[in-house]
Formats: structure tokens, sequence, C-alpha cells
């Protein structure tokens, strides 16, 4: 008989602990995209211009400090 409680106690654990937050986050997410809208034109350019910047600034950064690392490197560590 103990073995019949303690599968219940079991199915109710994973009740509260696994079904519980899942289905909770499927209807958070469902009433998410139901408010969601989508972006005006000019604030999808806005947004791209930015992103597209950002990453230019990025690879530029990345450039430069390559390009003085080149130096060092062959300075200390010398070349083949």
């Amino acid at each position: 008989m103990s073995r019949r409680r303690r599968a219940g106690s079991d199915e109710g654990m994973i009740q509260s602990y696994v079904l519980a937050p899942l289905t909770d986050f499927a209807y958070d997410s469902v009433d998410l995209v139901r408010k969601c809208q989508k972006p005006r034109w000019v604030e999808l350019k806005r947004t791209a211009l930015y992103t597209g910047a950002g990453m230019a600034l990025l690879g530029f950064v990345g450039f430069f400090v390559k390009l003085i690392h080149i130096p060092i490197n062959a300075n200390f560590f010398g070349t083949s």
C-alpha cells in the first residue's frame, strides 16, 4: 500500500514541478504572440541601420586590434 501512496505523490510532484510550469509557459507564449504587432517601416529601418552600424563598428575595432597585435606578436615570439 505504501507503493501506491508514493506513486500518487510522485504524480503530484510531476504535476506541480514539470507540467504546471510548462503549461504556464505555453499560455504566456500564446498571449505574447497575440499582443505582438509588426514594426512600422520607419522603426524597422532604424533598427536595421543601428544593427548594421554596430556590426561595422565591431568589425573595425577587431581589425585594428588585430593590426596592432601582429607586430607585437612578431617582436615577442618571432616569425619562422
